[in-house]
């Protein structure tokens, strides 16, 4: 049964860690630091939810699977952005909202993404409930959930070892997991948030689609594939090769 108000308690620790990105990245005029904060909401989101240690079998299953996802996923993009400046995305953003962007990032960039996530967050929240014994949802929700961790931490490790790289400065990454997607950690990441739905509809929580509905939206639509590839086949021609022939999305053999 799905409880509004404890599902509801979630948020102001995640608007609240929010907050706290923001006044980091104000010195440094850099809100790049919402990235590495992005999944730990979700970490923020299921130890509200279920406390610590979780009370049911699927609650501390559920757990151990965002925090590896989270911890993972916040280390990566921190690692990555370290000594960098704004990510190109972000700059666009804040040219479009000067004077006042410093301000007004509180809300069109962390408040934003917290509430983002504590939407998707509704299957952390409808199976951390279910006293059920674990069946075989859920057994194929810790499948799926491999299977995407797989593809978005190896595509992760695959693209920073082939940048350390000297010799592929310029070169396009079409090796290992990114041979079949062009996009394999955003692949991973949508096949891990479904897993988490099939694991709280196991505990009965059918209602908790919209969570992986809009994760699924934002790495296809908004903030993801299609904003990424939006002009880079015109900033580097052999990408527009790659597109051609490369899976966007679905991992799949590569195209003639």
């Amino acid at each position: 049964m799905f409880q509004f108000f404890e599902y509801l308690q979630a948020l102001p620790w995640m608007l609240g860690l929010a907050a706290l990105g923001w006044l980091v990245s104000l010195p440094r005029r850099n809100v790049d630091v919402v990235d590495s904060l992005w999944s730990l909401m979700f970490l923020v989101a299921i130890l509200v939810y279920a406390g610590f240690p979780a009370e049911t079998v699927r609650g501390r299953l559920l757990f151990v699977l965002v925090a590896f996802w989270a911890i993972r996923l916040s280390v990566y993009i921190t690692a990555r952005n370290w000594g960098h400046e704004e990510d190109r995305r972000y700059q666009a953003i804040r040219q479009r909202n000067e004077p006042g962007f410093a301000f007004s990032s509180l809300y069109r960039v962390f408040a934003l993404q917290a509430v983002l996530a504590w939407v998707i967050s509704l299957p952390l929240h409808g199976a951390i409930g279910s006293e059920a014994p674990l069946g075989a949802l859920d057994y194929l929700g810790l499948a799926l959930w491999l299977l995407g961790f797989a593809f978005e931490a190896g595509g992760d490790w695959q693209l920073a070892r082939f940048k350390r790289n000297p010799a592929n400065a310029g070169k396009v990454m079409d090796r290992g997991f990114w041979r079949y997607t062009r996009h394999p950690n955003y692949f991973g990441d949508c096949a891990q948030w479904w897993a988490f739905y099939l694991i709280a509809l196991s505990g009965g929580a059918w209602w908790s689609i919209l969570g992986p509905v809009l994760m699924t939206l934002l790495l296809l639509r908004v903030s993801g594939v299609t904003l990424l590839e939006r002009d880079i086949g015109q900033r580097r021609p052999d990408y527009a090769e790659y597109i051609r022939r490369t899976n966007a999305f679905i991992p799949g053999p590569r195209k003639k």
